[in-house]
């Protein structure tokens, strides 16, 4: 039995940047617990938020150093680091080797390639942040196959204008709108 919001996998990991993980969620937490150590300890530095790619390289780097040593187990999971800083909004993929890369939309987990490919479709720079949470919502429960996959609980956040450019849950009315729409396309596909 699983209650409703135990199993996060959204972390906020500092005002201005949030993170998102898939595999292992134990691995996850560990990696979240760094990552948020990482952003306090540079704000208390240097007294400013951490730039996102810095904070992506730090991240990254802690991930790799797990794959170098016999003694030490790598990380059975991987992340998306989403933040917004001087730079503008980035979105960076941290993979379980320690690799990172930065994307303008990506996907991580079970379904990621049948994701990216409906991502790809998508034209993200004419797009609202409200009107991508709908069509990332769609993507997921696209991808979903019900048959193999057991149930889940869909848990989405943004950081954008909208949010004062903090990473924060995306509103409960926006939130039921998306699955809404989301199943109706699902019905949609599966009339056809």
């Amino acid at each position: 039995m699983l209650l409703e919001g135990s199993n996060r996998r959204i972390h906020a990991v500092h005002n201005h940047a949030g993170m998102a993980v898939a595999g292992l969620a134990a691995d996850g937490r560990q990696i979240v617990a760094r990552t948020k150590s990482e952003a306090t300890s540079y704000e208390n530095t240097y007294g400013e938020p951490i730039p996102i790619k810095e904070l992506c390289e730090r991240v990254a780097s802690y991930v790799h150093l797990c794959t170098l040593y016999w003694w030490l187990r790598p990380f059975g999971s991987g992340v998306i680091l989403g933040g917004y800083d001087r730079d503008g909004p980035q979105l960076y993929m941290i993979e379980p080797s320690g690799v990172a890369y930065r994307y303008f939309g990506t996907a991580i987990g079970k379904g990621r390639q049948a994701a990216k490919t409906e991502i790809e479709k998508l034209k993200l720079s004419e797009m609202t942040c409200r009107e991508g949470v709908i069509e990332v919502a769609k993507i997921i429960y696209g991808v979903h196959d019900e048959a193999k996959d057991k149930a889940f609980e869909l848990e989405m956040s943004w950081i954008c204008d909208e949010s004062k450019r903090r990473h924060q849950k995306v509103p409960a009315d926006l939130l039921e709108e998306a699955k809404e729409a989301a199943k109706a396309a699902q019905e949609d596909m599966d009339a056809d």
